[in-house]
């Protein structure tokens, strides 16, 4: 009886989950000659083309951290992707946070761009130009890796990190040093939060700029976000700089079979416009480069007027406005913040019967994060996901939900980050508060429990559904993840997404049937992977 209303509860919980379905990543290649040593085995990458793409033109990679992944499935940025034709590569876990050549990094890079053009059919992935794109501890090997690969690099970006040649790297040791290289004419684009903010990370950047008059460092303070988030205004931001490298940069006819020539930008064509300063009331207007009134060793470059604009908005939308504080209450109680802690916020995990539901409440803090407050915006604030095995049911109920980043990482499998955020209103400012838990992984204690996954015949071309029919032999209910493949799932249903009209078939998709088990009463069972074809 015990297990059948865990059943029933499962079943339930499945049908209350909403259509937000994990985003789908249509190909997959195991990195060469590199063993991580979060899984002691090859990292994985995943590739995603917009699905009406005919040519690629450029591919951004980014590496697992944390707000790598959040950034590549934001649907606003995949949408603004789609209009640019710029796949995305997400390797998992990540590797070589300097871009060491010396072990083996650029042969692993490149024998999995060579991989990636012969599984998917976009050949031009072989020589499409790179946007190397990091997140905090990533986010040095953006900078060395354009410096080792200068001619193939169209834009840089470095998320919640670092400046170029930076001595105080987002993973806490030496930086690489480059000798004679340069990366004068690629853009280059800094991101810190105004609630990390740190001027030993900024002032590099514009030490940078004046040791090195090439090159086009633009700078972006997100203001009113932390370290560990990444705001649909980001994310467009992101993207225009990423539409505007491409239009200044891109040849108007290339062979695709052969590496595109960028052009090199000068930056006396760009803007300039000052650096952002706490609490600041009075600003340099941003001009041309040769225009510009203000001190230019305490300016970023920008591509023209619109970016320099976009980045001013930025900051007069946040200027002047009262603070306002979030925190958490779980189980009628408030969390505890930890100014010391890397993540403010700690939770513990507190399931319901199933073993997966959980639940937690943003609340309006004091200054001192020990009190609710009534000081604040008159929006409620909200909780995303930042990463880990976690999908969002409503505003107060989340649960585990595992994913296509496997189950047999010792480091991050348990992992679960979230964000309470507001935008705030006129009168108070945007907000952001973390939190971190730690699922236990594996149940290891209590019955042994096993998935009996059926073999799933290949399909063709315009199958819409698939149903799913995995069981596990204590009864509970199992479910599932797309490891790769242009599908999603729903429930126990495997939705078709649409494929990229170039790609080669047969095309393969994964299926990973899971099952978490009860604390102390059922383990955790070994997921089962099926794999099957689609055929035109």
């Amino acid at each position: 009886m015990r297990l059948l209303r865990f059943l029933v509860f499962g079943i339930m919980s499945v049908i209350l989950l909403p259509s937000n379905m994990a985003a789908e990543w249509q190909w997959s290649v195991k990195i060469p000659g590199i063993v991580s040593n979060e899984t002691n085995d090859h990292p994985q990458a995943f590739l995603w083309i917009p699905s009406d793409c005919i040519q690629v033109k450029g591919v951004m990679i980014g590496t697992h951290n944390m707000t790598e992944e959040t950034l590549f499935e934001n649907a606003l940025f995949r949408e603004r992707m789609s209009e640019i034709d710029l796949a995305l590569i997400w390797i998992t876990p990540g590797w070589d946070q300097k871009w060491d050549i010396t072990a083996g990094s650029q042969k692993a890079f490149e024998q999995m761009l060579d991989d990636f053009a012969s599984v998917s059919g976009y050949n031009e992935l072989k020589y499409a130009p790179i946007v190397p794109f990091g997140h905090s501890a990533m986010a040095t090997y953006p900078w060395n890796f354009a410096a080792w690969n200068p001619d193939r690099t169209l834009a840089i970006i470095s998320l919640h990190g670092d400046a170029p040649r930076t001595n105080l790297t987002g993973y806490g040791r030496d930086n690489m040093e480059w000798g004679k290289r340069t990366i004068d004419g690629i853009p280059g684009l800094m991101i810190e939060g105004e609630y990390e903010w740190w001027e030993d990370r900024v002032n590099p950047a514009l030490a940078f700029r004046m040791m090195y008059p090439g090159s086009c460092v633009s700078f972006l303070c997100d203001t009113g976000r932390g370290h560990f988030d990444i705001a649909d205004r980001t994310a467009g931001y992101i993207a225009l700089f990423l539409k505007k490298a491409l239009e200044y940069r891109m040849p108007a006819t290339y062979d695709l079979n052969k590496p595109v020539e960028l052009k090199k930008l000068n930056p006396q064509n760009g803007w300039l416009a000052e650096r952002w300063h706490p609490n600041q009331k009075k600003r340099a207007k941003a001009a041309p480069y040769k225009e510009y009134k203000g001190d230019s060793h305490d300016a970023f470059w920008y591509f023209d007027k619109e970016m320099a604009e976009m980045t001013e908005e930025r900051y007069r939308r946040e200027r002047g406005k009262k603070p306002q504080y979030l925190g958490f209450v779980q189980k009628g109680q408030l969390l505890t913040y930890n100014p010391k802690s890397h993540v403010k916020v700690a939770a513990r995990f507190l399931p319901e019967k199933d073993g997966l539901t959980f639940h937690l409440k943003a609340v309006y803090m004091d200054s001192l994060h020990t009190a609710i407050s009534d000081e604040h915006s008159l929006t409620s604030p909200e909780i995303t996901r930042i990463c880990g095995p976690v999908q969002k049911v409503n505003d107060t109920t989340f649960t585990v939900r595992f994913y296509r980043m496997g189950m047999y990482n010792q480091r991050r499998t348990g992992d679960i980050c979230l964000l309470a955020g507001n935008d705030g209103d006129k009168h108070y400012k945007s907000t952001v508060q973390e939190l971190s838990f730690r699922i236990p992984y594996r149940n290891t204690e209590g019955k042994r429990q096993h998935i009996l996954f059926p073999g799933l015949d290949d399909v063709k071309k315009g199958t819409e559904t698939i149903s799913l029919h995995a069981t596990s032999d204590c009864g509970l209910p199992v479910y599932y993840y797309v490891k790769e493949g242009p599908a999603e799932i729903e429930g126990n249903k495997l939705i078709f997404t649409r494929i990229p009209p170039r790609s080669k078939f047969p095309l393969k998709v994964t299926v990973v049937a899971w099952q978490y088990g009860l604390a102390g009463e059922v383990q955790t069972a070994e997921p089962v992977e099926r794999s099957f074809f689609i055929y035109p």
